[in-house]
């Protein structure tokens, strides 16, 4: 199944009361990817009060994992309301932080909220998506006269070949769309080959 994900990072800045809030959003799809995003962020604001954040890693309507963190803000007043924000915008494998600068004058718990709501939301906005297509590892034994056809057919389906051994048989090791795995089934039974499926799909 593909989802939106994040096409390029950006940077928004929001202010209120003199308080900069400064949201970058970027593609990350494994918790290191984010944290790596955090550790750049850092060393660009090196000298900003909190940097928070949160991430929504696989599809967004079943991520594969979610976190996020108030970074020395009042509990639940910055992480969470960014999350809130990942969870409604339908858009998967996104990093977004949220740096703050504070202006002086407290804006309060509910202040801070709406801050960080107000901030995440921006970036989300402006953030340009492309569709993510998660391919599956397909594994398959054939006879050399049936190579290049399956080669031929990965390409229409917009697979890739990732190994190709040879012994007795030929066996090819493929990435596949999750949703073109049956039909790519179908079109090779008439061949006499074993087709390993992922366990993921």
């Amino acid at each position: 199944m593909s989802y939106p994900v994040p096409a390029q990072q950006i940077e928004t800045l929001y202010e209120i009361k003199k308080s900069k809030f400064i949201a970058f959003a970027a593609f990350a799809d494994s918790r290191e990817a984010a944290m790596a995003h955090l550790a750049n962020v850092k060393q660009q604001y090196p000298d900003a009060r909190h940097h928070c954040w949160a991430y929504l890693l696989g599809n967004p309507h079943s991520p594969s994992s979610a976190a996020m963190a108030d970074d020395g803000e009042p509990s639940g007043t910055a992480g969470k309301p960014i999350l809130n924000v990942l969870q409604h915008k339908g858009v998967g494998d996104v990093m977004v932080i949220v740096t703050r600068y504070f202006g002086g004058i407290k804006l309060g718990a509910g202040g801070l909220v709406r801050a960080y709501s107000a901030s995440a939301q921006q970036a989300m906005e402006q953030l340009p998506t492309r569709e993510e297509v998660r391919l599956y590892d397909v594994s398959i034994d054939i006879d050399f006269k049936h190579e290049q056809f399956i080669r031929h057919l990965c390409e229409q389906f917009s697979g890739k070949v990732v190994n190709c051994s040879y012994a007795q048989h030929v066996t090819v090791d493929v990435q596949l769309p999750s949703h073109t795995i049956d039909e790519f089934q179908e079109k090779t039974a008439a061949m006499a080959i074993v087709f390993t499926r992922p366990d993921n799909t």
